[in-house]
């Protein structure tokens, strides 16, 4: 391998990596016009693992920037990013494939009254994790999203488990 192509492979692993990083910040940020052009135009999302829908980017931005209203506060986590690449030709229809774990604390509404006590809650109370398997594709756009499957391994609410003061007020009860 000559250095122009080492070099080239490193802009293109940078480039995928930035991606999938904008992908979770505009999830996160709620900027659905920005993940709507994270997509190639034939761009597919399937989220039904984790309870949603499986669609063209254009029905997945719609969907997510509907439901997304009941997790105002959400952190997508992408970690362990394992990235290989189909064959690299450095032209357009070069294909990458990213595996990533995820962990995605997010908050729920609160309801109108809450505001009235002055209270503000901020710790989330649903956290969900498990990988996504992310295929990009070169566009004369860049890189972009030609499929993203999200497996989700596993959910938990807050109510789900007792808060430690709940704890020991049960345990002075006895």
């Amino acid at each position: 391998m000559t250095q122009r192509v080492e070099l080239a492979a490193v802009i293109d692993r940078l480039a995928v990596d930035a991606l999938i990083t904008e992908y979770a910040v505009a999830v996160d940020d709620g900027d659905w016009t920005a993940y709507r052009q994270l997509f190639a135009p034939s761009g597919r999302a399937d989220y039904r693992s984790a309870g949603g829908i499986e669609g063209g980017a254009d029905e997945i931005t719609a969907w997510l920037a509907e439901t997304m209203r009941m997790f105002p506060m959400r952190q997508h986590l992408i970690t362990n990013r394992r990235l290989e690449f189909g064959t690299l030709e450095q032209d357009i229809d070069d294909i990458a494939r990213v595996q990533a774990d995820y962990v995605n604390p997010m908050r729920f509404a609160q309801p109108a009254d809450s505001a009235a006590t002055g209270e503000r809650a901020t710790a989330p109370d649903f956290i969900c994790g498990g990988r996504y398997a992310f295929t990009l594709v070169r566009t004369d756009s860049g890189w972009r999203l030609r499929q993203v499957v999200v497996t989700e391994k596993w959910r938990r609410l807050a109510d789900e488990r007792q808060r430690p003061q709940e704890r020991r007020a049960a345990a002075s009860d006895t």
